[in-house]
C-alpha cells in the first residue's frame, strides 16, 4: 500500500467518526427539537431550517471551493461545527430556541461545505484511476457509520443525556479537522491541472488549435468539438436530477419504516430498524467489493446509474410488502447493494469532470439532493396521514424509477446517435485520405519510381539522361 492510500485511508477513518457523530446527532437533535419547542410543528420547523442551510450551501459551494483551497475549507467547516456542539452540550436543557436554530445551521451548511470538498477533491488525492475504489471505501465506512450512529443513540441518550450525545459530536467533528490538519492531503491542483496531468478548465483538447488556425479542415473539427462538449451539460444535469429524485424517493421509505416497524413488531419496533439498517449496510459493503473488482469502473456512467436506481427503488418497496423475517433481510441486504452501487458510480462520475469543474457539480448535486429530501419528507408526512406506507413508497420510487428508465432511455438514443455521427465522421475521413493517397502518394511514387530507374538506365547506358540529372550527390 502507498503513502498516498495510507493517508487517504486514515482520512476515511476519521471522517467515518465525524458521521457517526453526525448520524447519532440526527436522532439526538430531533428528541433534543421536540423539548425545546414544544411541538411536531416546531421539530420540523427546526428541520426544515437545517435541509435549507443546506441548499443555500450547494448554490454557494463553487463560488467557495473556488476562492479557498478544499482543505482549508474542510477545516473550517469541522471546526465550526465542533463549536456549534459545544455550545449545544453546554447549554443543554436551557438552550433557548434562537441558539438551537444557529447550532443547526451551522450544521446544515457545514456538512454540505465539507461533502462538495472531499468528493471534488477525492481524483487529486487519490488520482482518476483510483477514484472509483476510493469511492467505495468511503461509502463503506459511512454506511457502517450509520448504523453504529443510529443504533447506539439510544443508549447514549438514555445514559448520559443530550449533552452528552452532542459532546460525542463534538469530539467526531474535531476528529475529523484534527486528521485533515495532520495528514495534510492533497486536496488542490497547481495552477489548474488535474492530477491526471489534463488542463483544469478544458474539458476536451482541440487537437487543431495547435496546428495552425487556417488549416481548412479546423472549422469542422471545431463544430464537432462545440456539439460534443454542449453535449456534455445534458447527461450531468440528467444525472443530478435523477439523483435528486433518488433523494426525494428515499425521503419516503425514511419517513415511513418507522411505521412499518410498529407494524411488524410492535413490542420492540428498535429491533426491527436495526435489522433492516444492518442488512442495509452489508449490501453497502458488498457493493465496493464487487465495484472494486471491475476493471472498467472508470467508464461507467448513465446507465450504471440508471440501472442501479431501478434496481434499489425496487428493492425498497419490496421491503415495504410485509415480507417474512429472511425476505426482509434479503431485501434490505439487495436495496443496500444498489444503494452503495448508485452511489459509488455517480460520485465517480461526476468527478470525472475537469478539476474547476467539480466543486460546482457537487455544489449543485447537494444542493439537488437536499431540495429532494425536504421536499420528499414534508409529501411523504402528508401522504402517510391518508395512505398506507407500502402506497406512499411505491409512489414515491415507482416516480424515480421512471425517471431512471427516461435517462436510460435518452442515454442509448445519445449513445446511438453519436455512433452514427462517428461512423459518418469516420466514412467522410477515409474517402478524403483515400483519394489523397491515390492522388498524390501514389503518383508522386510511381513518378519517383520512373524517375529513379530510368535515371539509372540512362546513366548505365549513355552515361548520361534527363533522370540522371535530378540525382543529388557528386
Amino acid at each position: 500500500m502507498t503513502g498516498v492510500d495510507r493517508r487517504f485511508r486514515s482520512l476515511v477513518v476519521a471522517h467515518a467518526v465525524s458521521a457517526y457523530g453526525t448520524y447519532l446527532n440526527l436522532i439526538a437533535l430531533s428528541l433534543f427539537s421536540y423539548e425545546v419547542t414544544g411541538s411536531a410543528l416546531g421539530v420540523g420547523a427546526v428541520m426544515a431550517v437545517r435541509l435549507l442551510s443546506g441548499v443555500t450551501a450547494g448554490l454557494a459551494a463553487g463560488a467557495v471551493t473556488a476562492r479557498l483551497t478544499r482543505r482549508t475549507l474542510m477545516v473550517a467547516t469541522d471546526l465550526a461545527q465542533t463549536l456549534a456542539m459545544v455550545v449545544l452540550a453546554l447549554w443543554a436543557s436551557r438552550t433557548p430556541l434562537w441558539v438551537l436554530l444557529g447550532a443547526v445551521v451551522v450544521l446544515g451548511a457545514g456538512n454540505t461545505f465539507f461533502n462538495v470538498a472531499l468528493r471534488s477533491a477525492v481524483p487529486v488525492m487519490v488520482g482518476q484511476d483510483d477514484r472509483a475504489r476510493a469511492n467505495g471505501v468511503l461509502v463503506t465506512a459511512r454506511s457502517v457509520a450509520t448504523v453504529l450512529g443510529f443504533a447506539s443513540a439510544a443508549p447514549v441518550i438514555s445514559l448520559g443525556g443530550f449533552g452528552v450525545a452532542f459532546g460525542v459530536n463534538a469530539a467526531s467533528f474535531a476528529v475529523s479537522a484534527a486528521a485533515v490538519l495532520v495528514l495534510r492531503p492533497r486536496t488542490d491542483t497547481d495552477g489548474g491541472t488535474d492530477h491526471d496531468g489534463d488542463a483544469g478548465g478544458d474539458a476536451v483538447s482541440d487537437p487543431g488549435a495547435s496546428e495552425g488556425g487556417g488549416d481548412g479542415s479546423s472549422p469542422g473539427r471545431a463544430g464537432r468539438l462545440r456539439r460534443r462538449v454542449a453535449g456534455l451539460a445534458g447527461p450531468l444535469l440528467g444525472l443530478i436530477a435523477l439523483r435528486g429524485l433518488d433523494a426525494l424517493a428515499s425521503a419516503s421509505h425514511n419517513v415511513a419504516l418507522p411505521l412499518a416497524a410498529h407494524a411488524a413488531e410492535p413490542s420492540d419496533p428498535a429491533v426491527f430498524m436495526a435489522r433492516f439498517w444492518a442488512a442495509w449496510a452489508v449490501g453497502t459493503l458488498l457493493a465496493h467489493q464487487v465495484l472494486k473488482r471491475r476493471s472498467h469502473g472508470t467508464s461507467w456512467g448513465e446507465r450504471a446509474f440508471a440501472v442501479g436506481t431501478c434496481a434499489m427503488s425496487l428493492c425498497f418497496v419490496a421491503a415495504f410488502t410485509g415480507p417474512p423475517a429472511p425476505a426482509l433481510i434479503a431485501a434490505a441486504v439487495a436495496a443496500g447493494f444498489a444503494d452503495g452501487w448508485t452511489e459509488i458510480v455517480y460520485t465517480s462520475r461526476l468527478q470525472a469532470a475537469p478539476d474547476r469543474q467539480r466543486g460546482r457539480l457537487f455544489g449543485l448535486s447537494a444542493t439537488a439532493e437536499q431540495s429532494g429530501f425536504a421536499l420528499g419528507t414534508i409529501a411523504a408526512a402528508a401522504a402517510l396521514e391518508a395512505l398506507p406506507a407500502l402506497a406512499v413508497v411505491g409512489v414515491f420510487h415507482g416516480a424515480a424509477a421512471c425517471g431512471a428508465l427516461i435517462l436510460l432511455l435518452l442515454t442509448v438514443r445519445r449513445r446511438d446517435a453519436r455512433s452514427a455521427e462517428d461512423r459518418s465522421d469516420r466514412s467522410s475521413t477515409g474517402g478524403e485520405d483515400h483519394s489523397s493517397t491515390r492522388g498524390e502518394d501514389h503518383s508522386s511514387t510511381r513518378g519517383e519510381d520512373r524517375s529513379s530507374t530510368g535515371g539509372d538506365k540512362g546513366e548505365d547506358t549513355h552515361g548520361t539522361s534527363t533522370g540522371a540529372s535530378r540525382l543529388s550527390g557528386p
